[in-house]
């Protein structure tokens, strides 16, 4: 996506954003106009750690989640008998909204940090580990079978071959699951903590009715959210040239 159409679309949100405020006059949608300030104003304070909280969360559940959803998928895609013995059990898991687990994870790891990673480290592995297992299933027998007769072995197979080849898979399910993390990192922090976005949200809209604090909240969240997306893309542009080239 070009920058100036970027900037057009953020633009007409929030000529959106404004319209509706005035029309709904309210003090739970105040304005743009009035958020926007308030928004760098809580940057230099409470904001910014909440911020910085959540995206270590994130960060930390996604590596994760890559590091071990990978392999796994890579194994199953390439061998057909473990693929039936854990397929059935992937076909029931994976459609499970795993916001659910939320309760359970906090009565599991308690609090701090370790329900939030966990939960989201469940939405990206099978995600990506569905993904990675379906494109090493579909690499040609006889590319592995040329690779293999230059004397690759299993190290080189992975390195030249299989990880190549996943890349785009894991790339894909992490842009496919940044938003679905995201929102649920949101509903994690309303339980059992005091720190990161969900948090700051909360407590800034049912506590304190500070309106354009809570929006401020959103606005943050949302950058993460959109970070993290952007980043995926630039990434995938890196380290998959031959996706885009025409």
């Amino acid at each position: 996506m070009k920058r100036r159409d970027l900037f057009y679309a953020i633009l007409a949100l929030f000529i959106l954003w404004q319209i509706t405020s005035w029309l709904v006059d309210q003090p739970i949608l105040p304005s743009p106009i009035q958020v926007i300030p308030v928004f760098f104003r809580e940057l230099g304070g409470d904001l910014l750690a909440h911020f910085t909280v959540s995206m270590w969360r994130v960060l930390a559940s996604t590596a994760l989640a890559i590091l071990l959803a990978s392999p796994a998928g890579l194994i199953l895609g390439q061998s057909p008998r473990l693929n039936a013995i854990f397929s059935p059990l992937i076909y029931l898991l994976y459609p499970i909204p795993k916001v659910v687990l939320v309760p359970v994870l906090i009565l599991l790891f308690g609090l701090g940090d370790m329900p939030k990673i966990a939960i989201i480290f469940i939405i990206l592995f099978f995600q990506i580990l569905v993904l990675v297992r379906d494109q090493a299933a579909s690499l040609r027998p006889e590319l592995i079978q040329s690779v293999r007769s230059l004397g690759a072995g299993r190290r080189a197979l992975f390195r030249y071959v299989y990880f190549p080849a996943s890349l785009p898979a894991i790339l894909t399910g992490l842009r496919q699951s940044v938003g679905t993390a995201v929102a649920v990192l949101y509903v994690a922090e309303l339980f059992a903590t005091q720190r990161g976005l969900g948090y700051y949200i909360y407590i800034k809209g049912s506590t304190f009715f500070d309106y354009p604090a809570m929006y401020a909240g959103i606005i943050a969240m949302s950058l993460l959210g959109l970070g993290l997306y952007f980043s995926v893309d630039w990434l995938e542009r890196r380290l998959c040239p031959w996706q885009f080239t025409e």
